[in-house]
């Protein structure tokens, strides 16, 4: 391999044999993936303790490195302040899961009850966030003065500890922390991107794709973005990782203001799945156009300072530099406030309607929480059975024809029969 590829020709080969392992991980359904994010959790959380432990067992007398001791000042104001770069810190680490932040609703909505759901974020997020920064800083500081310089990069530790050390011990360590690594990965992989892919592809062709397909295709063609570049360097991958959040928060913004303000949490979901103009969420030619430009207003601003991380060469003022160390508060709400006032300035007639009716959210949710709880046999002849508006009569038939109703505002007389 070229020097100028950023890859040894063993490290792609291995790029190859991992990608190969997690195909038949990718043919199992999301739904039946959780003995498997169990498993690799766990010996994720034994080799990183195991990993703690050796670190500060075999420090010796030389102590922590200048990670720790080190007493830099910073600039007392500017980009790179203190307070500035404890702000920059903050937005990277929030931008490193900003991808699972926008994709969770692919993976929550199989779970027991929204609280289910919600207590997993808010009580498993913190720990394993701050344990595994916290565990990362004292292995580097540990190891830093033996192996005579920092390596954040965690397979870079393992390669060095090898060089420097060749015994059978230290060959047979590495390699189960290897193995151990590459098991984590493959739960990371397998959800975080084939089927997080394959979700989106099934969504936008659903004549052609299921979830599985979807993730293959997202699979074959992850090379195309060379991902090894990503992790190149320590400077690198927390660009990328910010540069996430330049990109997807804006999309986030979007669908909390969406589902908390534009539609108060009221949601057609039999409309949800038709996809011609008979659905309230058919906009303009099945384009809401406010989208993009909301998502634009929150993107463009950061772009500048963007560019400037990942290539040093370009300068930009302090103040563009420190837009984009907010990028992703900012790019949530100004993206979300912009896609608000458009929905207040331009409403879609359809939706509109259906979210000012007489019903709560709670009896809306109530209705199609009934309406869709059940089997999977009993949710396909209810498919086949979800009526078709009559775009003559401007009317919808209930199954089996036995009631008639406007479809307008009025949709909330079906649901209030249904709950009464």
């Amino acid at each position: 391999m070229p020097r100028r590829a950023h890859l040894t020709t063993a490290r792609f080969i291995s790029y190859i044999i991992f990608c190969v392992i997690s195909m038949p991980f990718i043919w199992i359904r999301p739904h039946r993936l959780q003995w498997f994010l169990n498993s690799t959790s766990l010996v994720a959380l034994v080799f990183y303790i195991a990993l703690l432990i050796w670190a500060l067992t075999t420090m010796g007398p030389s102590g922590f490195g200048s990670t720790i001791t080190e007493d830099k000042p910073n600039p007392p104001s500017g980009p790179n302040s203190t307070a500035w770069v404890m702000v920059s810190g903050i937005i990277a680490t929030v931008g490193s899961i900003a991808a699972g932040i926008l994709n969770q609703n692919d993976y929550t909505r199989l779970a027991r009850s929204p609280r289910d759901a919600k207590w997993g974020q808010i009580i498993a997020y913190p720990i394993y966030s701050i344990g595994t920064s916290i565990i990362g800083i004292l292995v580097v500081a540990a190891t830093q003065d033996r192996l005579g310089k920092e390596h954040w990069f965690l397979p870079g530790l393992l390669a060095r500890i090898v060089r420097r050390n060749p015994t059978p011990g230290a060959r047979a360590g590495v390699f189960f922390s290897g193995l151990a690594l590459t098991f984590s990965q493959l739960g990371s992989n397998v959800l975080g991107n084939a089927l997080a892919g394959g979700i989106d592809l099934a969504a936008v062709f659903p004549r052609f794709l299921n979830i599985r397909r979807g993730a293959y295709i997202t699979a074959i063609v992850s090379p195309i973005v060379n991902p090894w570049r990503m992790v190149d360097t320590a400077t690198i991958f927390i660009s990328v990782m910010s540069g996430y959040g330049v990109f997807l928060a804006p999309m986030t913004g979007m669908m909390v203001a969406s589902y908390y303000i534009v539609q108060r949490q009221k949601l057609d979901v039999d409309d949800l799945f038709r996809g011609n103009s008979s659905s309230k969420y058919w906009y303009s030619s099945g384009v809401n156009w406010r989208a993009p430009i909301a998502w634009a207003i929150g993107v463009g601003p950061c772009l500048p300072g963007f560019v400037a991380s990942v290539n040093s060469s370009v300068n930009v003022p302090d103040s563009i530099r420190e837009l984009y160390m907010t990028n992703y508060l900012y790019g949530f709400f100004a993206s979300g406030l912009v896609y608000v006032a458009l929905h207040t300035a331009f409403p879609a007639r359809a939706v509109d309607e259906f979210v000012k009716n007489n019903l709560s959210a709670a009896e809306v949710q109530q209705y199609y929480g009934e309406r869709w709880d059940v089997s999977l046999s009993e949710a396909g002849q209810m498919v086949e059975e979800i009526p078709e508006k009559d775009e003559q009569r401007g009317e919808r038939s209930r199954p089996g024809g036995q009631e008639t109703y406007q479809a307008s505002a009025t949709d909330g007389g079906l649901i209030q029969r249904h709950l009464s």
